[in-house]
């Protein structure tokens, strides 16, 4: 049962994938402005990323895979806060893989610490902490590597570990997740799994 939920959201994201840009930006406009179809819009405060026009404005050549160190409740708060200055694209959570969408991906969401990858990535967060494995569910995995195979699709990025990064890898960084407990072999074969191309 469960196998079969995941591979209906496969299909609906390749199926939306093949829907003409027009019509999927207009489905987006009327599902509350979400580029994946299967994320939920709960926006950040516009205090907390820069408005852009990627990928003409900036390429989009990343995928960074964060761990937020807080609950997603308190993780959407966060962004939510015009004094955080801080942001992602996405939030998963742990228990049943749950997609939020904060930040259109055509914007600038401020989550690796430095700006010349904040401009071509699109930044992922998982709830969870990176010392307690345990958050780090099959839900958690399966949601969010079909969400990276879909920004990847979608933008050309090759689906392997070069740029597909930890928040760790990203230059000048001194942040340390996904961390150790994070399957990186499971995580990559699951985005190539899900992939529409």
């Amino acid at each position: 049962m469960h196998r079969r939920r995941i591979l209906q959201g496969a299909a609906a994201t390749a199926a939306a994938a093949l829907l003409p840009a027009s019509t999927r930006a207009s489905a987006s406009a009327a599902a509350g402005s979400t580029d994946y179809p299967l994320a939920h819009w709960t926006p950040a405060s516009t205090s907390n990323y820069t408005a852009s026009k990627r990928p003409s404005a900036y390429p989009v050549q990343y995928v960074i895979i964060h761990v937020t160190q807080e609950t997603f409740s308190d993780t959407v708060g966060i962004f939510q806060n015009p004094a955080k200055q801080v942001s992602a694209h996405y939030v998963v959570r742990s228990g049943d893989g749950y997609v939020a969408q904060c930040v259109r991906e055509q914007n600038i969401a401020w989550h690796a610490g430095n700006w010349d990858y904040n401009t071509r990535s699109v930044g992922i967060e998982h709830e969870g902490w990176v010392d307690q494995p345990a958050y780090f569910t099959n839900a958690l995995y399966e949601q969010s590597a079909l969400l990276t195979a879909s920004v990847c699709d979608r933008y050309g990025i090759p689906k392997d570990r070069a740029h597909i990064l930890g928040h760790a890898q990203v230059p000048g960084t001194d942040h340390t997740d996904p961390g150790p407990n994070w399957d990186w072999v499971r995580y990559i074969r699951l985005v190539n799994l899900y992939s529409t191309g």
